[in-house]
């Protein structure tokens, strides 16, 4: 067993399982089902592929017996595959009739095959097309991969047309894996036939790859467009995770930026803080959500120490104040005096470091970030 089989075996049961307990919370979502199917095909075509290439029983299965089980699930999965995008673009009954059509050469695939298989010689190689049964299995195999991936590559470019950017460039991703996936089984299909009407195998026979052709559609086609489906498929979530990763990335950062104000408003008005803390304080230290909250506490807290400050402000750095933050560090500090000091000031609160431009969060953290960066060395 080389290390990427090992690698897709592995990587085949981890994504099962999860699967599994997301259908667990979610188990009236037919697209899940469906993507729950093809992994669950994928993952139980390993262990009996395997064998069936060592020429070994498993659950008391003859190897024959466990190439038909490794490439049952393979059919099923690229079935699972076409209704995954049946029910995700359709209404649920028209896309559960367009299913169920789909399930009729997937039936008659598997008769094919499992006369295939039973009619096969005890002792014969799994792989060893020169038998006939052998060849109708896997002619018969790879025409109905090649013609169920032909259609999920239809029905996912049909469907990246009218989805968001990132689902659109991974749809268009996938259907291009698999192309190549069709591609390589279209020749393994007269790599099988040739095997069986007599040609020489090549040195590295292995599976269809036993002929020059069938290694070509192997190298430059099936491995490709696999790798190039599992980044389809992934991309939008790991576009997703990576997006939201900056964000927790940038409220960290300026979580931290917005310390030296912080502390020194605190220090001055420490009923400002928030009461409400979370239940775990490891938790909250540990985890994604625990530092936006950490980060939208600070900026809360940043800003209503500022309004209770302001009138301090006003009264240091009169009406027209500046909005320059060495100079409104300067002042800061001034004030905080001033209140330490009780000195007298008017009730009503002022504006201090509004954005000049522009009213989003984002750019008034940036303006508090600019102050408490001055403060640091005022």
């Amino acid at each position: 067993m080389n290390s990427g089989i090992l690698a897709y075996g592995i990587v085949s049961i981890i994504a099962l399982v999860w699967m599994l307990t997301r259908l667990v919370r979610t188990p009236r979502s037919a697209p899940l089902w469906a993507v729950t199917g093809v992994v669950a095909g994928f993952a139980v075509a390993f262990p009996f592929g395997e064998a069936a290439g060592d020429q070994v029983s498993l659950l008391g299965l003859s190897p024959m017996l466990c190439r038909l089980v490794q490439h049952g699930a393979l059919l099923v999965a690229a079935n699972c595959l076409i209704a995954f995008f049946l029910f995700s673009a359709l209404e649920f009954r028209r896309a559960l009739r367009q299913t169920l059509a789909y399930a009729v050469p997937l039936l008659v695939t598997l008769v094919v095959l499992t006369v295939a298989a039973v009619r096969t010689p005890p002792g014969t190689g799994t792989n060893d097309h020169r038998v006939t049964s052998v060849a109708v299995f896997f002619v018969t195999a790879d025409l109905y991969l090649g013609f169920g991936f032909a259609v999920a590559f239809v029905l996912a470019w049909r469907y990246a047309r009218g989805a968001e950017r990132r689902l659109a460039r991974g749809l268009r991703i996938a259907a291009l894996g698999m192309a190549g996936v069709v591609l390589a089984h279209s020749l393994f299909i007269p790599s099988v036939i040739m095997r069986w009407t007599g040609a020489a195998a090549s040195a590295s026979a292995d599976g269809n790859a036993q002929t020059t052709i069938g290694w070509f559609g192997a190298v430059f086609f099936m491995l490709p467009g696999t790798v190039l489906f599992v980044v389809g498929v992934s991309y939008p979530a790991a576009a997703r995770r990576w997006a939201a990763l900056r964000v927790w990335a940038y409220h960290r950062r300026m979580y931290h930026r917005l310390g030296p104000l912080w502390q020194e408003l605190h220090r001055h008005f420490p009923e400002g803080q928030l009461g409400r803390v979370p239940t775990s304080r490891w938790r909250d230290l540990l985890t994604v959500r625990g530092v936006h909250r950490r980060y939208y506490r600070r900026v809360i807290e940043c800003r209503d120490g500022l309004v209770r400050l302001s009138p301090y402000l006003a009264t240091v750095g009169g009406p027209d104040s500046t909005t320059d933050p060495a100079v409104l560090a300067q002042r800061l500090r001034a004030a905080l005096k001033a209140h330490a000091d009780d000195a007298p000031v008017p009730a009503q609160a002022v504006p201090v470091a509004v954005p000049a431009t522009g009213d989003t969060l984002d750019e008034d953290v940036r303006e508090l970030a600019a102050l408490s960066a001055a403060l640091r060395t005022a």
